[in-house]
């Protein structure tokens, strides 16, 4: 096992990492509305998916990953009228390649944030 550590992404904020490197797939630990220096993306759904998505994709690079090589990606939102926009949003992200996805509507995220993505990909 490789872990996964990036200054491009928001540090874990506890005891776990930003994501793992097991054979050839990597699993990301789930990445919130933070910027890289750990402050709060305000603002709605749109703003904070769009952040989510940037630490993404500094994360899946640091392991040699991309977009593309997604497998699956696990989708918490905290309000389920929220679908539309952020799919919107991940569209942008997965255009032509779509990986396997769950979603869940769930009670309350860390630090109170609106969305949390994680996924899964094959390491290049």
């Amino acid at each position: 096992m490789k872990v996964v550590s990036t200054t491009k992404a928001p540090a874990a904020i506890g005891p776990y990492s930003q994501g793992m490197i097991v054979n050839n797939l990597f699993y990301s630990s789930g990445q919130i509305p933070l910027t890289a220096n750990g402050e709060l993306v305000s603002g709605d759904v749109t703003a904070q998916t769009h952040q989510v998505f940037q630490n993404l994709e500094a994360v899946l690079n640091e392991a040699g990953a991309t977009f593309e090589s997604v497998v699956k990606a696990t989708v918490f939102i905290k309000d389920m009228n929220d679908f539309a926009a952020i799919n919107e949003i991940y569209g942008e992200y997965f255009h032509s390649h779509k990986p396997a996805r769950s979603c869940v509507e769930v009670a309350r995220l860390p630090k109170d944030v609106l969305v949390e993505i994680e996924v899964v990909a094959l390491v290049k």
